[in-house]
């Protein structure tokens, strides 16, 4: 929930206000003084990397529908990251990772709904069928020097620090 999205405390119900709070213009209750922090939104990516290609996932929705991407998406409340990540590739490609190192950590979001942290970690391919799932309608692995469009700036940059 960003802070244009929030109008009534949630713990009174009262009609908030905007105050300067935390260093910051930030929806305040006038009445019990509770302060909206928006807490930033979280996914993960993995990416498999093995004889020279790199796996992809093709988006089935919008934003970006049609355009390739690391097999990605968010993190659950209370969720390990890296478990997240694991999971994520398992829904999208049909395929078990073992996370074995954390690559990156981008912070921008791309797009609105988007995520405000990306996670990147380095992984292997346990077991499973390559196959798409969950919201990608293709999977597949590409040469570095053969890439097909890409979604998100972060992809590429992601992958060029690999080349």
């Amino acid at each position: 929930m960003i802070a244009d999205e929030i109008h009534y405390c949630p713990r009174c119900g009262t009609r908030l206000i905007v105050q300067n709070r935390a260093g910051r213009q930030r929806p305040v209750c006038p009445l019990c003084d509770w302060i909206f922090f928006p807490d930033p939104k979280v996914a993960v990516a993995v990416l498999v990397h093995q004889s020279g290609r790199v796996l992809l996932a093709r988006r089935a929705n919008q934003p970006h529908r049609g355009l390739w991407t690391l097999p990605a998406g968010f993190v659950d409340a209370g969720e390990d990251p890296a478990q997240a990540a694991q999971r994520e590739c398992l829904e999208e490609t049909g395929l078990q990772v073992k996370i074995t190192k954390l690559l990156d950590v981008f912070s921008n979001r791309e797009y609105p709904g988007g995520a405000d942290i990306l996670i990147v970690y380095y992984a292997d391919i346990i077991s499973g069928e390559l196959h798409p799932g969950d919201d990608v309608d293709q999977v597949d692995f590409f040469l570095l020097k053969q890439l097909p469009p890409l979604a998100f700036e972060s992809t590429l940059k992601i992958l060029q620090a690999i080349q």
